[in-house]
Formats: structure tokens, sequence, C-alpha cells
């Protein structure tokens, strides 16, 4: 009853309205799992690619090749297949497309059939998926510390200040709830001010406000400024965290802010981003210098990572090899785990593993183009990933993946949220860790 029937794919359409893939699996029970693919819009050179048919219809970004390659040669290869050995399903998929980055089948294809097929399995077996993800890889499921996108920057709000994501994390906060309120008081602050400085050009890709600020460090100061209009002392409960996303505008070392118009070299870049966490209570920084640059990213190592949480993106791509060479290298000690970028869920299983062997944090993540798709929530509490990050606190393919974590707490109980825990190593965590022990 557990054997796959069917594997069918269709278009629906993302939360920039772009075409994407989902994917149905059906069983031979009855049972359905159905996911959808994601699609980021700044990405690391080495993820797998997101097939997109080119030409004028739909500005290129159709889905035809990829829907193609699940009705064909992943739905043949699949079908038959115990849709309970998650691992097997993957390594036939990989079978089909012998290229690194899944070129021929799309890795959006790949990654919207593999999470079909975890979805199928938890359908079959009438569990919550975080508990069946918790059983399969022997995990302590727990509820994760969010990490909120208050401004929107980068490629997520069309340039218009370099950095890519200001968020914040609380992990001072009892509850997933309060981490919920706690959020909405600095969010809605931090409109309240760049309205009033005539400073706000609407929402970003992720639901950040889009700011209009004239420089990257401006955005801090709001920043700071909106966690104590809503009452809260910056660095005790709440805390800030940066996307750099240096790859997008960094290469061969050398780094230009185009919004204040001027270029960095390597050490310069690492010197600014030294005064920032000198400066303002940031406890977890996100590719701070470009995925080329293995250099740049130890030598922040060397000199942050006692202080910060320091995290691979782009310069990681979900890849378990990379972390393996990056924690030989001593070059971050954290990764962000995508599992589009990775293309299949025991591809990004390895990734996480591999990062908590070396005693590293592992932080999900969703994309800037997103769906009604939860499935990045459950896979955060199952696996005890301790952080989960997916965009802001508005629109509702970014609402509904915190709003599915507070259905899981009710399962759960609040005394499963890990709070600080995952900052226990910064410099947050050594100053609270009443905090972190909880």
């Amino acid at each position: 009853m557990t054997i796959i029937a069917g594997v069918k794919g269709r278009r629906v359409w993302d939360s920039r309205g772009n075409p994407t893939v989902e994917v149905d699996i059906t069983l031979e029970s009855g049972a359905v799992g159905r996911a959808i693919a994601p699609a980021g819009a700044s990405r690391g050179t080495r993820e797998a690619i997101d097939l997109r048919d080119g030409g004028k219809a739909l500005r290129g970004k159709g889905v035809d090749n990829a829907l193609a390659s699940v009705n064909g040669p992943i739905a043949a290869a699949l079908k038959g297949m115990d849709v309970r050995d998650q691992v097997a399903v993957d390594q036939a998929i990989l079978a089909l497309d012998a290229s690194p980055l899944k070129e021929s089948l799309g890795g959006n294809a790949t990654v919207a059939t593999s999470l079909a097929v975890l979805h199928a399995a938890v359908a079959d077996a009438g569990l919550p998926l975080w508990k069946h993800v918790a059983s399969t890889y022997d995990c302590t499921p727990s509820l994760p510390l969010p990490e909120i996108q208050i401004f929107g920057g980068g490629a997520h709000a069309g340039r218009r200040v370099d950095i890519q994501d200001f968020m914040i994390m609380v992990p001072g906060a009892r509850s997933f709830d309060e981490v919920m309120e706690v959020t909405n008081e600095v969010y809605f602050a931090a409109g309240d001010i760049m309205e009033q400085r005539g400073k706000l050009a609407g929402v970003a890709d992720e639901g950040g406000w889009w700011p209009m600020f004239d420089s990257n460090e401006e955005a801090l100061e709001t920043l700071v400024k909106a966690i104590e209009l809503a009452g809260e002392k910056p660095g005790d409960r709440v805390i800030i965290s940066l996307d750099i996303a240096a790859s997008e505008f960094g290469k061969d070392g050398r780094y230009r802010l185009a919004l204040e118009d001027r270029e960095l070299d390597q050490g310069e870049m690492i010197d600014m981003l030294g005064r920032w966490l000198d400066a303002y209570p940031i406890a977890s920084i996100e590719d701070p210098l470009g995925e080329d640059d293995v250099e740049g990213m130890r030598e922040f190592t060397r000199r942050f990572g006692d202080q910060v949480q320091i995290i691979g993106d782009d310069y990681l791509v979900t890849n378990a090899k990379l972390v393996e060479e990056a924690v030989a290298e001593k070059a971050c000690n954290a990764v962000l785990v995508k599992v589009n970028q990775a293309g299949t869920v025991s591809e990004s299983i390895d990734t996480f593993r591999a990062a908590r062997k070396a005693g590293w944090g592992a932080i999900v993540s969703a994309r800037s183009g997103e769906t009604e798709d939860v499935s990045i929530s459950h896979l955060s509490t199952g696996l005890g990933g301790g952080q989960l990050k997916v965009g802001s606190f508005t629109r509702s393919e970014r609402m509904v993946k915190w709003n599915e974590c507070l259905r899981i707490q009710d399962e759960l109980g609040a005394d499963a949220f890990v709070r600080g825990a995952p900052l226990a190593d910064t410099w947050w965590g050594k100053q609270n860790k009443k905090d972190t022990a909880a």
C-alpha cells in the first residue's frame, strides 16, 4: 500500500507571480503527497539549476521543460518504488541526471518531487510531517528560533540597499508565540519610523519593508531605533541578524557598494563588518564575503567566529562536501539549509548532518520566491534544527510557515521551543547563559 502508483507534475505560481513546479505523488493506498518548488533570486553558482524554458513567453520563466522531467523520466523511474525509502527514491531521481547541478532534469523538478515523496509517506502513515522526520532520521524534535526580516535589500528589493536582509531574532523569548508578538511590535515600529522620515518605498519580495536609505548602515541604525520603539532593549531579548549576500556585489575579493558609490577590498570589507559587529547587537551574519573568497571567509571566521554565528549560504549551497571542506578550512560555523539549493531531501539532510557532526549550527531556510508549501516548518522542527528563516512578518507565503509552527507548538508543547540555545556560542549566549540553557 506504500508503493508509488502515480507521479503528476503541474504548473502553479509563486509569490512573485512566476510559474513553478508542483508535484503530486499518489500511492496504491490512495494517499497523496504534494509539494511545490520555491525559487531564489540571489543564487549561488554551485546550487541546483532552476530549469526554465527561456524565450519570450512568461519572460523566459516557463517550466514546461521541468514538468516534462517530472511527468516523463522521473515518473517512470519512481512508479513501483516504496515511498517509505526516501534515500532510495532520491537516488533513483539522481541517477537520471549525471550533471552536478541537475541541469538536465532541473532542480525545481527534483525538489518538488522529493518533497512530495516525503509528504506521501506521512499521508499514508497518518503522522505529522515533523514527527515522521524526527523518527526517520533519529532526531529530537524542537520548535526553532525564527530569524525574521524587517528590511529587505539586495536582489529582494531592487538593490536599493546592498545588504540583502536586515533581520531580528528573539532568543530571549519564552515561547514561539512570544517571538511572534515581539516581532510584530518591531516590524511595525520600523515601518512607522520609515514612513515618518519619508523613506518607505513599500514591501520587498520576502515581506520586509522596502527601504530608501542613504547608506547601508542607516538600515542598522533604524533597526536599532525600531527595537527601542517597540519597548525592547537592543541586545537583550532581541538581537540583529544580517544576510550580507556578498556574492551579489563582490568578485575576486573586491566589493562594490553601489548605494554608497564605493569599492572595498577584502580587508576593508572585513573591517567594515567588524565595526558593525562592535557598534550594533548583531549575533549572526550570513555570507559576509563572496562565495569565491575562501581566504576572506577564513579570515572573517578567525577574527569573529567566537563572537557571532557565521552562516554559509551561497558559500556552501546546502552541499555536505562543501561543509566538510569549510570545516577543515575553518571558514564559517553554521550552514543555511535550502532544500531546493541541493535538489533533494536526502542531500539536504546529509548537509544538515555534516554540519551537526562538526558542531555547527544548521538553519533551515525558505527562498525569496515562495508558496503556501509548509515543508520547511516541519523539516526544521523534526530535525531539531534550532533555527528557521522564512522571510518577514507579512505576506501569506511567509506567515503560513510561521503559523504552521504555532500549530506544531500545540502538539509538541511550548517547552519544545529552543529559546536562545542555537546562539549559545555567540556573545549573546555567553551573556545570557540562563536563557540558552533553558
